[in-house]
């Protein structure tokens, strides 16, 4: 008998079965019966399946699945997945009517399995809840690195590592060989962060180490994107159904390591740093560890590893992909790319590298960042909101204990906002185009790369200038032209937390500046 036992214990049919009971359990166990609303009524949505709600009708990519889903549904959308309730606003009415009339209401973020070994614990500033800590660390993070004032401080650091990009991809164009566009930028990225945040240079030279932490922070916002099936099933997080949890916990040791060690070399140049009358991000936090702001709150020394971790993953891969998709769309908008240099040379000229304090004077560059964040938004979903009182959103009821998703990129793309909305097409935001006075910043919901509302990206300011600054600075120093037998550009997508090129795009370039401009 007991032999017997042991054989269906381990029978795939018989464990199957028991799964299948064990998913059945616990979709009867989280229905609720719809409460007494006065004839409110859900947003309309999807009728999904049993356990898995309609978890399986997004697809691989949940951006364009749930995109196609809305223009069947409606912008303001509310589907069951799994045992959570989630209300999706894909058009920039349904935004603002989210993210302006009841932001203070769905500030906060939703407890998920994906995100608790990569955040510390919650205790980064992107995953944290709203709340007192929360705002102390986006005031610190605000005066002392991506504000106006902060972001001027440290230009020079932003030209150093422009110029060193430079010499890096003539050095490539010298010896003929292709470079490979997000590589070079996620280098020149992450060494302007090392600098600002702990007074070092994470890279010598863009290399193989520098492309492996590329390869490391594509991983982890691919993995923290995806619909796990553990954020949405709390009760089956601990079978880790899809691999998810292991896979970003793997990724986020090998991240860990590398923020001790740069925290342990900036504590050993702390002296240095303090003869020299010199301050960088984490002196300015480690200042505030256990000091009570007026709120009577503190940061701890897993916050300050919390925030060097965001700065480093949406500091650099995100303005990244942004130049890239840019660089991809004019390489097969040649015409494009021609008009946004005759630009530069009539106001830069060629005797000289391109400046921050000239982008003032270059309308359609800006309006070429403005389209390619437009198409193609780093963050195709806005990171979840969460609120825990419920409302009533354009009619319709929106329960307790509802996560919010905005469609960012359904709304870059809708018809009713934008004209002929799948061309590139940076003239929409010339003077006399349609989206003349649109600006990505969060003050027009039918632009919003960054979010918007309390919980916008903090580095916006940051993400501008790092757009806007690198990608000008390759257009003007380089002509950019496909590799020998390759014969369109790739346009296909990973997505993820952030909406990468599947293909990394290569390039061969040619100098069109004056020698002096690449030393």
């Amino acid at each position: 008998m007991a032999m017997e036992l042991a054989a269906l214990c381990t029978d795939p049919v018989v464990l199957s079965a028991a799964f299948l009971c064990l998913l059945l359990h616990l979709s009867l166990r989280s229905y609720r019966p719809p409460s007494p609303g006065g004839g409110r009524r859900l947003p309309p949505g999807p009728p999904g399946l049993p356990v898995l709600g309609a978890l399986p009708l997004v697809g691989p990519a949940p951006h364009a699945g749930l995109a196609s889903l809305a223009r069947k549904y409606g912008p303001v959308m509310y589907l069951k997945m799994g045992t959570c309730g989630v209300v999706v606003a894909s058009s920039p009415c349904a935004a603002r009517s989210f993210l302006k009339a009841l932001d203070a209401r769905f500030a906060n973020r939703p407890a998920v399995a994906s995100a608790v070994d990569i955040t510390y614990n919650y205790q980064n500033m992107v995953f944290a809840n709203y709340g007192a800590r929360w705002k102390l660390m986006r005031k610190l993070a605000s005066v002392h690195l991506l504000g106006a004032r902060a972001l001027a401080d440290w230009a020079a650091v932003r030209r150093d590592e422009a110029r060193r990009l430079l010499r890096g991809v003539a050095e490539a164009s010298a010896a003929g060989r292709p470079v490979v566009i997000p590589e070079v930028l996620v280098c020149a990225l992450a060494n302007i962060v090392g600098q600002i945040t702990v007074s070092k240079r994470v890279f010598d030279v863009q290399g193989d180490e520098s492309n492996s932490y590329k390869d490391m922070i594509v991983s982890l916002l691919t993995g923290a994107g995806l619909f796990n099936i553990s954020d949405f099933v709390p009760a089956l997080a601990w079978l880790d159904l899809q691999g998810v949890q292991a896979k970003l916990r793997r990724i986020h040791d090998q991240f860990d390591v590398l923020i001790t060690k740069l925290l342990a070399d900036h504590a050993a140049t702390a002296a240095d740093r303090a003869r020299a009358g010199r301050t960088d991000f984490v002196d300015r936090l480690r200042a505030a560890v256990g000091v009570d702001d007026e709120d009577g709150e503190t940061i701890s020394e897993v916050n300050i590893k919390g925030l060097i971790f965001d700065m480093f993953t949406a500091g650099t891969d995100t303005s990244s992909i942004i130049v890239e998709w840019a660089m991809a769309e004019m390489m097969k908008n040649p015409a494009v790319m021609a008009r946004a240099q005759e630009e530069m040379d009539r106001v830069v000229g060629r005797g000289r590298r391109l400046e921050e304090s000239d982008i003032a004077s270059l309308p359609y560059l800006q309006a070429v960042c403005k389209e390619a964040m437009r198409l193609h938004p780093s963050t195709p979903l806005s990171l979840p909101h969460f609120s825990f009182d419920e409302c009533d959103v354009d009619g319709y009821r929106v329960p307790a204990n509802t996560r919010l998703l905005i469609n960012i990129y359904a709304i870059g793309r809708d018809p009713s906002a934008w004209e002929d909305p799948l061309e590139f097409r940076p003239e929409r935001f010339m003077p006399g185009g349609a989206a003349e006075r649109v600006d990505p910043l969060g003050n027009y919901f039918e632009l919003i790369p960054f979010g918007a509302g309390r919980r916008i990206c903090a580095g916006k300011l940051a993400g501008m200038v790092f757009v806007q600054y690198f990608l000008g600075t390759l257009l003007h120093s380089f002509d950019w032209r496909l590799p020998d037998g390759e014969g369109k550009v790739d346009m296909s997508e990973t997505f993820g937390l952030a909406l990468p090129k599947a293909v990394p795009l290569r390039a061969l370039v040619t100098p069109r500046l004056a020698p002096a401009a690449y030393a």
